[in-house]
C-alpha cells in the first residue's frame, strides 16, 4: 500500500504549476493575497501517458537503488521491502501499457 500512496503523491508533485504562473501579489489586509475570487487559483498541469510512465518508471528507478545500497550496508530486510515496492509500481505499468 506505501508504495502505491508514493507513486501518487510523486504524480500529484509532478502535476504541481511552475511557482513563476501564480498571479502577482498584491498590497492588502492579507500578506500575500491577490484580488477577486478564486485569484490566487492556479490549474494544475496535465501529464500526459507518458509523462505518468516516466513519474513511475522513476519511482521504480529510486526504489531499486535505494534497496541496493541498503544491501551493501548489509539491511538486506529494507532493500527487499523496496524491492517488494518497486515489483508492485512495475505490475502497475504493466497492467496498464
Amino acid at each position: 500500500m506505501s508504495a502505491l500512496r508514493s507513486a501518487l503523491g510523486a504524480i500529484d508533485n509532478a502535476e504541481a504549476t511552475d511557482a513563476g504562473v501564480a498571479p502577482a501579489v498584491e498590497s492588502g489586509v492579507i500578506a500575500g493575497g491577490v484580488g477577486g475570487l478564486g485569484a490566487g487559483e492556479v490549474a494544475r498541469r496535465d501529464l500526459s501517458p507518458a509523462d505518468l510512465t516516466a513519474v513511475l518508471r522513476d519511482e521504480v528507478t529510486d526504489r531499486r537503488t535505494a534497496a541496493n545500497e541498503y544491501r551493501t550496508i548489509g539491511q538486506d530486510d529494507a532493500a527487499a521491502a523496496l524491492d517488494a515496492e518497486a515489483d508492485i509500481i512495475e505490475t502497475v505499468l504493466r497492467d496498464h501499457a
